[in-house]
Parts: structure tokens; C-alpha cells; sequence
């Protein structure tokens, strides 16, 4: 499993997906190896998810540099050390130490996970050297138009994609539409070779964070609506959100002693700062700083309710982030395109109060039912069928499936 995202990275989410697999994996018959990146390559890190790496995994990190911290002259670096990401040198160590764990261990299956672009990168090489299947893995559509913004990365992003449809023998996708788009750019690829394995929750976590929960609300006699997670400028505008906060807040809809809104972790603090105080929702903001995973599951379940934000030129994507809000149980607001993944998949749940994240007039109506709707102590739940489904030991077992598919011909052939 050739993965950048592996503990102690503590930038996103997608560390989940890698550090699950290998979690559950083995309950399937299949002994994970994961090959990472030195931690001396990330931009952040954190311990809390290194205890609930298995004892017995076999992690091997490769020598990585961060072209923008480690290879940049006052502040500057060539592009070139940054194509297709800026973890290009990974490249250098990984492929050798991927071929001395393909020497030792003898795996069937290489399994590779985007972003970042480079793991596709080694993944291909150690692929091609050693004729071992290839299983692609795309957390998010790689090339997009206009992304990446430099025209020889995306060329390069282009390249990467169309030699994973040659050779790779399964390319798993995590939203409906991502699967969709790339099986309309490559007409002429097999379609059963186009898989959907979305992501999920972590059940164990979650049955962790719930021992002995302390029920007291956030903040007693305040209702608060808990983000969990980045803001991004673009791609979770949060422009028009705080233009609805303005008219609610002027017209005595929200109130201070009433109401807050809790940012944890959005990385973003000074953009959300400059909305609020722009908007005159200072006092009803709240900007707080990255958790331990445990620690972030507990402040969901007990938040009044939950928000999600993404933007309509994601529509081919679903915040992991969702899942976690459908485990938690709580009354969720959901600022996303319904015409989107993540849009279609809260109204397949049955919620109610969605909004496009760009219309401030829509999201100010759907706030308003949102507050009427839910009390602090309201727990609506998700179908429990729909939540075995979503577990990250259900989509373990999707996994699972698909390799025994690709290697029970090749199984077949040597026994003959």
C-alpha cells in the first residue's frame, strides 16, 4: 500500500482511508505492507493516531523532502522539484525500498492512493518493473479543468492518469460522479475495471469516543453548530455563509447568548476572523485549533448540530468528514450543491436543510428551518443498515473483494 497520507500526518482526513484498510484488511485475508514517507515530509504532525497503527503492520518510510520547506531559497524553488507535487524526491527512496518489500514479501497486489500524485508515480514504476497487478486508488479527480493551474503539471497529471488506465487493472474511485467522469474522459476502458469504494467511519473509534461521553452540551444554553475540519478558500467558500449570518444576526434570528458556530481545526482562522468581524458575527464565531482524532469525535457528538460545507466545483467529491457526521447522529446542516455527490448523498439520508454554498439567500432559508427544526437535545439517527454500509471495516471488505478479483485469475493460471 504506497501511501504519503500514513500517521503521524495530521494535514487531512484521507490518513483515515490507508490506516483503516490496513486495520481491517487482514480480517479478509489480505496482510497489508505500507510503504510511506519519512515524517520529516510533512507539513504537520500529530501522535494520537500512531497507537492504532496494528503491531504487527509493516510500515517502511522512504527518505521525502518537501520541495517548498526543505529545497526553496528564500522562498523560491524551480518548478520542476515540484512535478507533480512537491514530494517529487519521495520517488528517489521509495522505489527502491518498494522493490526490496516486493523482494522480501512477495505481495500480489500493488495499491496506490491519491493525492498525492507521486504515490501513482512509484506505484507505476514498481508496477512495470515487476509485473505485479496495479490497483489505483482516487480519493479525488486528479486532473480538472483548470487544476492543476500550471499547464505542464496538469499535461503531467494527464500522463499519470492515462498510464493508470493502461496498466492499472482496477481504478477505485470514492463518489459516484468521480467514477462517471473518468469512465466518460476513457470510453475505450473496460468498464468493470472503474470501481466505487467511498469512504466511511471508523465504528471502533467512535465506540471509543461514546465510553463514559460526558453529555454536557458545548456550550450550556447555547445552541452550537460544530464544522469539523478545513475551510478552504475556494473549494469551501464560506463568503455567502457569513452573508446569511449577517441578516439572521441583524434581525434577531441568531443571537450571542443563544447561538455559536464552532470552527475546529479550520486552518483558515484568518479568513474566517475577517468574514466575521465584516459581517458583524463576531460574537456568535468561534475559531478553535486542531484536536486529537478521539477528542474531535467527541466534540461532533456532542455538538447541537453539525455543518458541512462544500463548494459546487466539487461536485464530484463527498467530505469524508460526512460519514463522521452520519456515525454522530446529530442534526445535520448541509451547505452543498444538491445536484452534487455530496448534495444527493444527505438526501438519500433523509435530511431536510440543504443549500448551495453559493447562494447566501438559499442558505439563509434553509438556516432559518435548520434552527427551527432541531432541539439541543434532538438525535435523529441514520439507518443502521446505511450506517453498517459506510463503516470503514464495510468498505475493507469492498476492498477485499476487488483483490481477490484481480489475482484469482492470475492464482488460476499458476495452478495450471
Amino acid at each position: 500500500m504506497i501511501a504519503f497520507q500514513f500517521p503521524p500526518f495530521a494535514m487531512s482526513s484521507g490518513v483515515q482511508r490507508t490506516l483503516r484498510f490496513a486495520q481491517h484488511l487482514p480480517f479478509h485475508g489480505w496482510q497489508p505492507l505500507v510503504l510511506s514517507a519519512q515524517p520529516r515530509a510533512y507539513e504537520a504532525t500529530s501522535s494520537d493516531l500512531l497507537g492504532e497503527i496494528p503491531p504487527d503492520l509493516i510500515v517502511t518510510r522512504a527518505f521525502a523532502l518537501d520541495a517548498a520547506r526543505h529545497l526553496a531559497l528564500a522562498g523560491r524553488y524551480p518548478s520542476s522539484f515540484a512535478r507533480p507535487d512537491r514530494w517529487r524526491s519521495w520517488t528517489l527512496s521509495a522505489v527502491p525500498a518498494g522493490e526490496q518489500l516486493i523482494e522480501q514479501y512477495h505481495p500480489e497486489v500493488i495499491w496506490s492512493t491519491y493525492p498525492i500524485a507521486t504515490a501513482h508515480l512509484i506505484a507505476l514504476r514498481l508496477h512495470r518493473r515487476t509485473g505485479i497487478p496495479l490497483v489505483a486508488d482516487f480519493r479525488d479527480p486528479m486532473a480538472q479543468e483548470g487544476y492543476p493551474a500550471d499547464p505542464r503539471t496538469h499535461r503531467m497529471f494527464l500522463d499519470i492518469e492515462r498510464d493508470l488506465v493502461r496498466d492499472a487493472s482496477r481504478l477505485v474511485f470514492v463518489t459516484p460522479s468521480a467514477r462517471e467522469l473518468y469512465r466518460a474522459r476513457y470510453p475505450a476502458a473496460p468498464d468493470e475495471r472503474f470501481a466505487l469504494i467511498e469512504n466511511g467511519y471508523d465504528e471502533e473509534s467512535f465506540a471509543a469516543a461514546e465510553r463514559g461521553l460526558d453529555r454536557t452540551p458545548l456550550n450550556p444554553g447555547c445552541f452550537t453548530l460544530l464544522h469539523s475540519g478545513i475551510v478552504y478558500p475556494s473549494e469551501r467558500d464560506p463568503t455567502a455563509l457569513f452573508a446569511a449570518l449577517r441578516r439572521m444576526r441583524g434581525d434577531g434570528r441568531i443571537r450571542a447568548d443563544r447561538f455559536r458556530i464552532r470552527f475546529r481545526a479550520p486552518v483558515h482562522d484568518e479568513l474566517l476572523r475577517r468574514l466575521a468581524e465584516a459581517s458583524g458575527t463576531a460574537d456568535v464565531v468561534e475559531i478553535l485549533p486542531a484536536m486529537p482524532y478521539k477528542e474531535a469525535l467527541t466534540e461532533m457528538l456532542r455538538a447541537d448540530g453539525l455543518l458541512l460545507m462544500q463548494g459546487a466545483n466539487c461536485n464530484e467529491q463527498i467530505p469524508a468528514k460526512l460519514y463522521e457526521y452520519f456515525r454522530a447522529r446529530r442534526p445535520i446542516l448541509g451547505l452543498a450543491d444538491p445536484a452534487g455527490d455530496s448534495g444527493r448523498t444527505m438526501q438519500r439520508q433523509g435530511l431536510a436543510h440543504i443549500a448551495a454554498l453559493e447562494n447566501a439567500e438559499a442558505i439563509e432559508a434553509a438556516f432559518t428551518a435548520y434552527l427551527r427544526s432541531v432541539r439541543p437535545d434532538s438525535s435523529p439517527t441514520t439507518p443502521n443498515s446505511s450506517l453498517d454500509v459506510m463503516s470503514r471495516r464495510g468498505r475493507a471488505r469492498q476492498l477485499a473483494a476487488l483483490l481477490d478479483a484481480v489475482v484469482t485469475p492470475l492464482r488460476s493460471e499458476s495452478a495450471g
